[in-house]
């Protein structure tokens, strides 16, 4: 079951980043500029963002199976219209729509957590992230080989499809549940920010996920356009394949998980937030083009993906040890602040891509890793300063 539902992730998350690589067609084919086109990959994210914060509560106010299969049937129809798209606004609709309806994946994680012993939540959080990196990585893959073959508006239509099939296959698969509140719609929405208010491991969580995802979405918002540009000049299946070599991500993600049941999610934490720095320097490299560039690319989303995955695996799991009857509502602070993040990211770094080029989208990887590293060192000096505070003095009693 854990690794259906791992699928199930994997196809869901797969809605949201496929467009990232098929940015250049989809300006070719409506006739606009590439960065118009790329306020669809922002459109989608803006969308799942809202959908976590408007939907995900309702995980703990509704049975799990017909909240999850309603959600992917109407992704689904929400793909089928962009793909029928015929203007850019019309598209940017369509992929609100999609995005709002393909947060099963955040349904999915507090009804895993719910499954199973709390010694062994991390190796399950892990394994359902490994579905969705799958589909992250699937996905970008997908839609470059499909669309520089059939056209832009062929992954839209082929995700639409697979979508509503797997909805069909869910009606029977997913076990029945009872709902863990009867709180109202209203109090489940307010929840989320009175957590936020109230518990600083939760705010920390969100603070280091929204700063590490909105470089990671910079990085993969504009290396569409690094690489189907001059320095490069390669198409849009280009970037399909380079996001394959980060299926190591799905391997590691599981060791993460079991790494945080052991050692706790701090100490995996930053040592990902030093990860997501030294990719930064390593992606700087691609800038100079060639094979040279090409490999510093490879090198650097690699190491760029296993960073921000594991991450937000530690900080999820930090997030929901705060309060284990109401991991939905806190999922649904963590993963909204997340996105805020991501959606901000695509968007500065376009702009910054624009007016300082790729050295500007590194720059910008590197300044957003420094802010939670330098939270996270600043907590552990004033957690050794009071430590120090408390030891006896030489000669006291």
């Amino acid at each position: 079951m854990v690794l259906f539902l791992a699928l199930t992730c994997g196809v869901a998350v797969g809605n949201i980043y496929f467009p990232q690589a098929i940015v250049p067609l989809i300006a070719s084919g409506l006739h606009t500029s590439a960065d118009s086109a790329s306020m669809v990959v922002t459109a989608t994210q803006i969308g799942y963002t809202a959908g976590i914060f408007l939907l995900v509560p309702l995980g703990d106010r509704l049975p799990y199976r017909p909240l999850l299969v309603t959600l992917l049937t109407l992704a689904g129809l929400s793909l089928l219209g962009a793909g029928c798209a015929p203007t850019l606004p019309v598209l940017l609709a369509a992929s609100v729509l999609v995005g709002v309806t393909s947060v099963a994946a955040q349904i999915i994680a507090p009804l895993a957590a719910g499954l199973v012993a709390a010694d062994r939540r991390g190796a399950v959080m892990g394994t359902l992230l490994s579905g969705s990196t799958g589909g992250m990585l699937l996905a970008r893959t997908f839609s470059g080989t499909l669309g520089e073959s059939l056209g832009w508006r062929a992954p839209y239509l082929g995700a639409g499809i697979l979508v509503l099939a797997l909805a069909a296959v869910l009606v029977r698969t997913v076990p029945a549940t009872t709902a863990p509140s009867r709180a109202p719609y209203p109090a489940l929405l307010a929840e989320p920010l009175r957590l936020l208010r109230a518990e600083p491991r939760l705010r920390r969580s969100c603070v280091h996920q929204a700063s590490v995802f909105a470089g990671f979405s910079a990085v993969w918002t504009c290396l569409a356009l690094l690489l189907t540009g001059p320095a490069y000049g390669l198409g849009s299946q280009a970037v399909g394949m380079l996001a394959l070599v980060g299926a190591a991500t799905m391997a590691c993600t599981p060791l993460a998980g079991r790494l945080v049941d052991r050692k706790g999610p701090d100490p995996v934490g930053f040592v990902c937030l030093l990860g997501v720095l030294l990719s930064a320097v390593v992606l700087a490299g691609g800038a100079a083009g060639g094979a040279a560039g090409l490999t510093a690319l490879t090198l650097g989303t690699l190491l760029l993906d296993i960073a921000m995955q594991s991450g937000m695996l530690a900080n999820q799991a930090r997030a929901f040890a705060v309060r284990p009857d109401a991991r939905g509502r806190l999922n649904t602070a963590y993963m909204t602040c997340a996105y805020l993040g991501g959606s901000a990211g695509s968007w500065l770094g376009v702009n910054v891509y624009d007016r300082a080029g790729w050295w500007g989208v590194c720059a910008l990887l590197a300044l957003l890793a420094g802010v939670p590293l330098s939270r996270h060192l600043l907590a552990r000096r004033t957690a050794r300063s009071g430590a120090d505070m408390r030891l006896p003095r030489e000669g006291a009693c």
